[in-house]
C-alpha cells in the first residue's frame, strides 16, 4: 500500500453515486448462506478487500463460491454440518467484522481452527467475543492481552442469557451464529439496539428467531437460502460523498440504492442536525430498508453527539469531524471510546491529520471537541492503514486553501471498503492527481 493521491480543493462538486454493497450486509450474506441450505444468487455484494476475506475463508471450509457472467456472487450451501476442518490457519486480512463473526461460526465446529490477521487486526481485541462464546461451551487461546491470533477448539455448544457489555453488532452477530448450532434457547439483550442486518436476514431465511425490544431470543434451526438477494449500498461509504455534497456549491450530489436501515440512520440524523439539507426517497426491498438521499450545500451547524445517536452514526465519525471544522462553533463528540480500537486509533487519527490542516481539534478519552470554522490548508496525512480516515483527509483535502495540495499516502487503503473511492471522488470534483 504505496499509493500517494493528491488532492486540490475545489468550489464545485455534483452528480451521482453508487456506492458498493454494505459492507456488513455483505459479511452476512456470505456467512449466514453458507450455514444454510440451497443455493443464493447474491447481487451487489461488496467489493472490497474485507468482504474477500470472509469468502477466502469460507472457501477454504469448503464452501462452493463462485461469480457468474453478471458480476452476481453465488453462494451454495449444504448446512453448517457440512463444513470442512480448515487445512491452514484462516487469513481475515483486515476485517475485525469476518474474524468476529467467524469465531461465533466456528465455535460449534467439531474441530480446532485459527484465525489470524494483518498487524492491524492482531492489536485489536477479542475477548468481548470469546467470553460470550466460552459460557456456551466453546474455548479458545490467543494472547494474554486478548489479541490475535485465536485458535477456536469448537464442540457442542448450549443456550444462555445473555447482557452484552456494550451494544455492539458484531458480538451478538457472533453470538446468534454460536445460537444456530446450540442446543436450547439463546436471549442476547443490549442496553440500545445496535444495527440489526443478522437480526432482519436470518428472519428472511426463516430462521427461529424473535425480536422483543432490545433483546433477541434464538434457537438452533436449518437456514433456507433466499433464491435471490439483493445487497442494499453502503451507507457508511456514501456518507463521505453526502459531506462533500452539503461543502461545495453545485447541483449536489446523488447517492442512489443505499441501505436506509434504522439502525444505520444515524449519518442522516447527524447531517441534518448540522443543518445539512437532504432529499431522501424510499425504495422496495425485501428485508432492508433502501433508497436514494440527495445533499445541497449547506451552512453547517455545531452539535453534541454522544448516547445512541452516537452508536448510529460511530463509523462516520471522520467525515462528521471534516464538516465540523465548518461549523459556526463547537461540535462535541463523546462517548465514542469504541473508536480507540478500530482499525487505527480512529479518535487520534482524526484530531491528527486535521490538526495537522490547520483545525482546532481536542482529543478526549472518549471523544472530540472541535471549534469551527477555520480554514483549512493542504497537509501530508498518513492514514495509518485506515480506509475511514483515507477517505475522511481526502474530502478535507477538497476544502483546503486554494493552491495548495493535499497528499493522502497508502490511499490504498481505501480499498478496505470502498475500491475505486478515488476515482468517483475525481469525477464529482475533477481535482485528482495520483502521485506514485
Amino acid at each position: 500500500m504505496n499509493r500517494t493521491v493528491a488532492v486540490s480543493p475545489k468550489t464545485h462538486a455534483g452528480g451521482s453515486v453508487y456506492p458498493p454493497g454494505d459492507k456488513s450486509i455483505s459479511h452476512r450474506a456470505l456467512m449466514f448462506n453458507a450455514m444454510a441450505h440451497g443455493t443464493s444468487i447474491i447481487t451487489n455484494l461488496g467489493p472490497g478487500q474485507d468482504i474477500q476475506s470472509s469468502a477466502s475463508i469460507l472457501r477454504a471450509l469448503g464452501v462452493e463460491i463462485s461469480t457468474d457472467s453478471t458480476g452476481a456472487c453465488i453462494v451454495t450451501g449444504c448446512g453448517v454440518e457440512a463444513l470442512t476442518a480448515p487445512k491452514a490457519p484462516l487469513d481475515c486480512g483486515n476485517s475485525g467484522t469476518t474474524m468476529r463473526l467467524m469465531m461465533g461460526l466456528l465455535a460449534g465446529r467439531p474441530w480446532p481452527s485459527m484465525l489470524f490477521g494483518d498487524h492491524s487486526l492482531n492489536k485489536r481485541p477479542m475477548g468481548r467475543i470469546t467470553t460470550p462464546l466460552a459460557r456456551m461451551g466453546a474455548s479458545f487461546e490467543l494472547s494474554q492481552d486478548e489479541r490475535p491470533p485465536v485458535t477456536i477448539n469448537g464442540g457442542k455448544l448450549h443456550g444462555m442469557q445473555y447482557s452484552t457489555p456494550i451494544p455492539s453488532a458484531q458480538i451478538k452477530s457472533a453470538i446468534m451464529l454460536a445460537a444456530l448450532q446450540a442446543t436450547g434457547e439463546t436471549q442476547i439483550t443490549e442496553e440500545f439496539q445496535s444495527r440489526d442486518h443478522s437480526e432482519r436476514m436470518l428472519a428472511h431465511m426463516d430462521a427461529p428467531i424473535s425480536v422483543s425490544g432490545n433483546t433477541i431470543t434464538l434457537r438452533s434451526g436449518s437456514l433456507i437460502a433466499p433464491e435471490f438477494l439483493h445487497v442494499p449500498g453502503d451507507l457508511s461509504s456514501g456518507a463521505f460523498f453526502l459531506a462533500l455534497g452539503a461543502l461545495m456549491k453545485g447541483p449536489g450530489i446523488d447517492l442512489h440504492d443505499v441501505g436506509l436501515n434504522p439502525s444505520r440512520t444515524g449519518i442522516l440524523e447527524v447531517l441534518e442536525n448540522m443543518g445539512v439539507k437532504l432529499v431522501i426517497h424510499d425504495t422496495p426491498h425485501p428485508f432492508e430498508p433502501m433508497g436514494s438521499v440527495t445533499a445541497h450545500h449547506s451552512q453547517i451547524r455545531p452539535i453534541e453527539l454522544n448516547g445512541e445517536l452516537l452508536l448510529r452514526a460511530i463509523d462516520e465519525i471522520p467525515i462528521i469531524a471534516v464538516l465540523a471544522t465548518q461549523a459556526q462553533g463547537r461540535t462535541i463528540i463523546s462517548d465514542a471510546g469504541e473508536l480507540r480500537v478500530k482499525e487505527s486509533d480512529r479518535l487520534a487519527t482524526t484530531a491528527d491529520f486535521l490538526n495537522a490542516m490547520g483545525a482546532r481539534v481536542e482529543e478526549r478519552p472518549d471523544g472530540l471537541i472541535i471549534d469551527g470554522p477555520t480554514e483549512l490548508h493542504a497537509a501530508q496525512v498518513d492514514p495509518h492503514g485506515d480506509h475511514r480516515i483515507a477517505m475522511a483527509a481526502a474530502i478535507a483535502g477538497t476544502i483546503a486553501k486554494e493552491g495548495e495540495l493535499t497528499l493522502v499516502h497508502q490511499a490504498d487503503c481505501a480499498d478496505v471498503s470502498y475500491p475505486g473511492f478515488f476515482d468517483v471522488l475525481s469525477n464529482l470534483t475533477s481535482n485528482l492527481i495520483e502521485v506514485q
